[in-house]
């Protein structure tokens, strides 16, 4: 299937966009199941704060659209939503006026080992730290360098996911998946006020057990409290809910929240 950029099949990008040159923008990676985008809305709000924040002027309406018709096309796979600054000039300064460039990329659904559903992950302990800035917090903008940084410090398959620090040692999430722990039967995740990105997966997971009366916090953690947790688990919006089984010398067992939880990922993905 083709990308899409401005809503027409394409296969060249101006050398001069601005999400190429400084990262100058934001993306969703959204599951497609049976023809429907999987937790659009979620997608969609977090793009629209993201947007408020880099002063991105965009119609959100006309991106709802155009991600309906991409997915309805797609049929089941990977719908990637970038939207960019567009075309600039050399240097920083905001190009006036701002023309919102919208990119849609179609992947197929990655197939992942079934034990990491089941038996669970081990955690590979990262040393890239992630940079505090409350200004970009919480947001999937283009600029992943730290998750690139961190992915390339290990290259066994014993390790399915990689644990991030902050540069306070506090404890943030995975590199590619938010981190949640249980402890005492309160299910608790990090702040990602700081840094971090805030998944949709990991939204509605908070909201339905919330819902079920399950006691959730947000809040900061330190690698001691994830050590003496009861649980540990992961999740984005492809894969649902891994159960964490160990980091280093540590393992956990897979309890009785992280398989609700998971059932609701499920449940949302259809898988």
């Amino acid at each position: 299937m083709h990308d899409w950029i401005d809503g027409r099949p394409a296969e060249q990008l101006s050398i001069k966009d601005r999400g190429l040159a400084y990262g100058d923008g934001l993306f969703e990676t959204i599951a497609v199941t049976a023809r429907s985008p999987v937790l659009l809305t979620r997608h969609l709000v977090r793009l629209d704060e993201g947007c408020r924040r880099l002063h991105l002027p965009v119609d959100l309406g006309h991106i709802r659209e155009q991600v309906l018709a991409y997915s309805r096309q797609l049929g089941d796979g990977v719908c990637k939503l970038i939207v960019t600054r567009g075309d600039g000039q050399r240097g920083y300064a905001l190009p006036q006026p701002t023309q919102a460039r919208l990119i849609l990329q179609a992947a197929a659904k990655p197939h992942y080992p079934l034990e990491y559903a089941e038996r669970g992950v081990r955690l590979y302990p990262c040393a890239t730290r992630l940079a505090q800035q409350p200004l970009l917090a919480g947001l999937k903008h283009l600029n992943r360098l730290e998750q690139v940084l961190a992915r390339a410090e290990w290259q066994d398959t014993e390790h399915a996911e990689g644990l991030m620090l902050d540069t306070s040692e506090r404890v943030i999430e995975g590199v590619y998946s938010n981190l949640l722990l249980v402890s005492n039967g309160v299910l608790i995740t990090a702040d990602l006020s700081r840094c971090g990105v805030a998944g949709v997966m990991r939204a509605e997971l908070l909201e339905q057990a919330a819902a079920l009366g399950i006691h959730c916090q947000v809040r900061d953690i330190s690698l001691a409290e994830l050590l003496s947790a009861d649980e540990v688990l992961l999740c984005n919006s492809l894969y649902g809910v891994w159960p964490v089984r160990a980091l280093e010398q540590r393992s956990w067992p897979v309890g009785p929240l992280t398989r609700k939880l998971q059932a609701i990922a499920r449940d949302l993905l259809d898988c």
